[in-house]
């Protein structure tokens, strides 16, 4: 019998300077919540980072790094960048896609394939979002692109971004408790 594939591996979490200038400071505190998310999911299956929590939410492990591989990519590619990134998860007839069509992904239907697609793809955005940032010299810089119709500087995407990543971390530890019984930062 075989071990099923777990992922991904627990990256290092580095905890922010507690001195530190105002873009450094930022910066590493989004890294701390990025690496979080992944620790969160360490060492779980597919089936269970597919896991739901309580019915009748459709939240999960692989639907938060769905999310928030949805949210990099909104606020720098789209936002910060102003370029045209269709969403990878979701489209016009489900807002929620990044979470309800988990486990219905046609173009992988092994749920492995999928769920490694989806964290190298999560790892890609991640990597577009650091580049699209370091582009920018000052917090002050706005966005090539407008949100609800307005400019918007990278220091309040930075916070943005903190915010929603430590939204749904709170989300992530509810749900690895669920599953393993896991706790803990």
């Amino acid at each position: 019998m075989t071990t099923p594939p777990q992922f991904p591996p627990a990256p290092d979490r580095v905890d922010p300077p507690f001195r530190d200038g105002e873009r450094a400071a930022v910066e590493a505190w989004l890294e701390l919540h990025r690496a979080t998310l992944l620790v969160k999911c360490a060492g779980l299956t597919a089936e269970q980072l597919g896991s739901r929590s309580v019915p009748p939410s459709t939240m999960s492990l692989r639907g938060l790094v769905r999310h928030l591989t949805e949210v990099e990519r909104a606020w720098f590619r789209r936002v910060l960048d102003g370029q045209q990134a269709p969403p990878l998860y979701y489209g016009l007839d489900d807002d929620d896609g990044d979470f309800d069509a988990v486990g219905r992904d046609t173009d992988h239907p092994d749920p492995d394939t999928a769920v490694a697609r989806e964290f190298a793809v999560f790892a890609q955005e991640l990597e577009v979002s650091r580049a699209l940032a370091a582009q920018h010299d000052s917090l002050d810089d706005v966005g090539a692109g407008l949100r609800r119709g307005q400019a918007v500087s990278l220091r309040w995407i930075y916070l943005h971004m903190i915010e929603e990543y430590a939204r749904h971390n709170g989300h992530a530890d509810l749900l690895r408790e669920c599953i393993d019984g896991v706790t803990g930062e």
